[in-house]
């Protein structure tokens, strides 16, 4: 009996023991089953270990965010020729005034920046030197007509016979030493901008004008009151930006794709945010050294008031059209170095419309007015949808939702 009750206990415990061992396997079951569920939870919200994961947004978020949707266009863009440079003005549209005799500053009229035309007076001067030539002017003129007078008599009279011809030839001599003095003073008084009529009748101009040569704008204004200015002096420097043109620098491999008539953009480095166009009118047939460049000239579309001679600028040089799939620059992405795009596609979930985005990394080219060609790794479907903006937010939204999974 006693033997019995032991061989009962003893399988009791035999019992208890497998019981507990098969209890331990089903929760380690569990456990592997529940995280094998989740894996495959994390598979079908479209996160991939190898590359970005998708992301998906509600049809209000999606909304909110102005994301716009459609294929892959087909545009017309053009190769780029990337070339700084300045803007510069012709040297037949620049002047530099000086005085043409030594003299005095009396009166300035301009100040820098002042519109003028060509002819304007823009400063006086007076100097005893200045009067003197005009008297010397008037006495030489008056001898000039004694003589002119005296010629003809005794050109006369030895026609005549009756006066002697040395008489004559030495008149003669006179008059036409005395007409090149005349012709002499006459040049120096145009050059004084004077009026001759009026000083030959006796007027005698106290100040004498400095007047522009050409119609543009006061660039500089290099003289004082009462400052003495030699006649090499620099007074003014004016400069017509009617005739402003961009001077661009374009490099020895670029050279073969820039030709005359192609279309430009650029930017003004001191004035941002403003692009102005230009039409290349001439490219330069000799290299400059340092660098190894060739100026390229082009005539502004619209000339701003803004534009000044010196003004360093960037430029893109249009090359030609090409046909390409491209995108908004705001639909790609680069992400450790390489471009990405986001293919779309809508589905219904619990009876609402939800967006699905995927990252597909591709190659860029062309870049134009903000416009980037697209180069396909791999073709998509016929009809594939992808996004046309909003790339950053997108990449973002990836990324927490990696980070989220990943802890």
């Amino acid at each position: 009996m006693k033997k019995q009750i032991i061989y009962i206990l003893a399988l009791v415990l035999i019992v208890s023991v497998f019981t507990a061992c098969e209890s331990n396997s089903a929760d380690k079951a569990g456990e592997a089953s529940h995280e094998a569920h989740n894996e495959g939870g994390h598979e079908e919200e479209g996160h991939n270990e190898e590359g970005m994961a998708e992301v998906h947004l509600s049809n209000l978020k999606f909304e909110s965010l102005g994301i716009k949707i459609d294929t892959i266009p087909t545009r017309s863009l053009s190769g780029v020729v990337e070339a700084n440079g300045q803007l510069e003005v012709p040297p037949q549209h620049e002047a530099t005034v000086t005085a043409i005799l030594g003299a005095n500053v009396n009166s300035i009229k301009v100040i820098e920046g002042d519109k003028v035309r060509k002819g304007q007076v823009l400063a006086y001067l007076s100097h005893p030197n200045l009067t003197n030539l005009q008297t010397n002017y008037v006495k030489a003129y008056s001898r000039f007509q004694y003589l002119e007078k005296e010629m003809q008599r005794q050109k006369r009279l030895y026609e005549e016979e009756v006066g002697s011809g040395k008489t004559y030839q030495e008149t003669l001599a006179d008059y036409n030493s005395m007409k090149g003095e005349v012709k002499g003073y006459e040049a120096q008084l145009k050059q004084l901008n004077l009026n001759i009529e009026n000083i030959q009748g006796g007027d005698i101009y106290e100040y004498v004008p400095v007047v522009s040569p050409i119609k543009g704008y006061v660039e500089k204004v290099k003289v004082q009151l009462g400052q003495y200015v030699d006649p090499q002096t620099v007074m003014f420097m004016i400069v017509n930006i009617d005739h402003i043109h961009a001077d661009l620098m374009v490099f020895e491999k670029d050279v073969h794709k820039v030709k005359k008539g192609q279309k430009l953009s650029f930017t003004v480095e001191s004035v941002p945010g403003n692009t102005l166009t230009a039409k290349i009118y001439s490219v330069g047939k000799q290299f400059e050294q340092k660098p190894k460049a060739v100026h390229v000239h082009a005539e502004i579309d619209q000339k701003e008031d803004f534009l000044i001679p010196g003004m360093y600028i960037n430029g893109k040089i249009r090359t030609g059209n090409t046909q390409v799939k491209a995108l908004p620059e705001s639909a790609i992405i680069e992400e450790e170095g390489k471009p990405y795009i986001f293919m779309a596609e809508a589905h219904e979930e619990d009876g609402k419309t939800e967006w699905a985005f995927k990252a597909v990394e591709v190659r860029t080219g062309i870049n134009e007015d903000g416009w980037v060609e697209i180069k396909l790794l791999e073709p998509l479907p016929d009809g594939t949808q992808v996004a046309w903006n909003n790339a950053y937010y997108l990449i973002s939204e990836m990324k927490k939702s990696q980070t989220s999974h990943s802890h």
